[in-house]
């Protein structure tokens, strides 16, 4: 029996800049322990392979964990010749596992990981919005990706319900992974009040996200604008751009939040950003496993959501925030005046949000469940079988966090 490297590639489309989903892809591309695993990034998107499509931290988690970066050049989406270099990849390499992430990578992954026969290809679906799936993009991920992928990963059971259920995909097919972020040491955060001209004794409230019409944005805002007869001093901090920043920019001046909200743009030091909130608040209208909730639950922020997708998985009611229905700024007021209202059991709430993350939603968790897909599925392949490929399992205690609620299901 042997138990040799197995090569794998990740593939995304767009250079990593915002999104949770490249995050995570890069996370798990570089974390892969590299006496049992070769990691390649391919960026569909990407032109010159010379240069490093991910920013900051990204960038240098890919420098420093030596994982190659192949770049493909695409620019349409129908162009069919550019993907030539990555098939040649996959066959010259003899690629054992393509990993994709996310719809469009999902869509040719599987065409091209089946095109060059590898053994193991699998497809990461980061969240399932039953309103951003059209007819024929419902048939693709039944038809095409789930059939063309020997797992399909859902990053919630909330995630993996909609794919069966909405979508019709074999629940034999989708397994679910929770994302987690890292644990390891960090500098401590910086206090942003002064560099924002907040005043110590106001109160703020903030939110990091992508602003995209699933973030569902206008809800905090139209809260912000009930809550400031009751709290007049209220700040309200939005880090992160998007196709929705002029809109929303637009609604806060009608809104007269002019002088309450600030859009702070993209921001790398999201921890200083959430450290400096008092409360953290995530309107969405869908979600997967938001990495932003968990960053607010390391940041010991009490949180006020909304109950859409794994944030439940994360956000228990009452012990470590509150959650309410999506759509409904009033229910999100009053769930942030009640935290606002009461500092000491809202500490108490980060305090618990904090534990419950380092303990349950680390990326050690995630990688180790990767890995273990990865192995167990070249194992019962063709190739895997011929060399009679061994798949080891790491042992628990190898694992810095504990098994979160979330499962690997068949």
């Amino acid at each position: 029996m042997t138990a040799r490297r197995l090569r794998v590639v990740t593939l995304i489309d767009r250079p990593m800049g915002m999104g949770g989903g490249e995050r995570v892809a890069i996370e798990l591309a570089v974390r892969l322990d590299r006496e049992r695993f070769e990691s390649i990034v391919c960026a569909s998107r990407y032109s010159r392979a010379g240069e490093t499509p991910i920013q900051g931290a990204g960038r240098e988690a890919l420098e420093r964990g030596g994982v190659r970066l192949v770049g493909l050049g695409r620019t349409k989406q129908y162009d069919l010749l550019a993907w030539r270099p990555l098939i040649h990849l996959l066959r010259r390499e003899r690629i054992d596992v393509l990993h994709a992430h996310l719809f469009g990578s999902n869509l040719w992954g599987t065409v091209v990981g089946r095109a060059a026969r590898v053994p193991v290809v699998v497809a990461h679906e980061h969240g399932w919005a039953a309103e951003m799936r059209t007819s024929a993009r419902r048939a693709i991920d039944r038809y095409v990706i789930a059939r063309g992928a020997d797992a399909y990963i859902a990053v919630s059971a909330d995630t993996r319900q909609r794919m069966v259920e909405q979508g019709g995909i074999d629940p034999g097919k989708v397994v679910v992974i929770d994302n987690g972020i890292p644990s390891e040491s960090r500098a401590a955060p910086r206090d942003l009040r002064g560099e924002l001209e907040l005043e110590q004794t106001i109160p703020v409230i903030g939110t990091v996200a992508v602003l995209r019409p699933e973030k569902a944005l206008e809800g905090l805002l139209e809260a912000a604008a009930l809550l400031l007869p009751q709290f007049p001093g209220l700040r309200v901090l939005i880090a992160g751009d998007g196709p929705e920043r002029r809109r929303l920019e637009d609604l806060a001046k009608r809104l007269g939040l002019q002088q309450t909200v600030t859009f702070l743009g993209f921001r790398t030091d999201v921890r200083s950003v959430l450290s400096t909130v008092d409360v953290a608040v995530f309107s969405s209208a869908s979600e997967g496993s938001p990495l932003a909730v968990m960053e607010a639950m390391d940041a010991a922020r009490p949180i006020v959501a909304t109950s859409v997708g794994g944030v439940p998985d994360l956000v228990a009611h009452g012990v470590h925030g509150f959650l309410v229905e999506p759509g409904d700024p009033a229910a999100l007021a009053a769930a942030v005046a009640r935290a606002l209202e009461d500092p000491r059991a809202a500490a108490a709430m980060g305090a618990r949000a904090r534990e419950r993350r380092r303990r349950e939603f680390d990326i050690a968790v995630t990688v180790k469940r990767i890995e273990d897909l990865y192995t167990g599925l070249f194992a019962r392949s063709r190739r895997g079988r011929r060399e009679g490929f061994e798949a080891r399992r790491q042992p628990a205690d190898e694992v810095t966090a504990e098994p979160s609620t979330a499962r690997t299901e068949r």
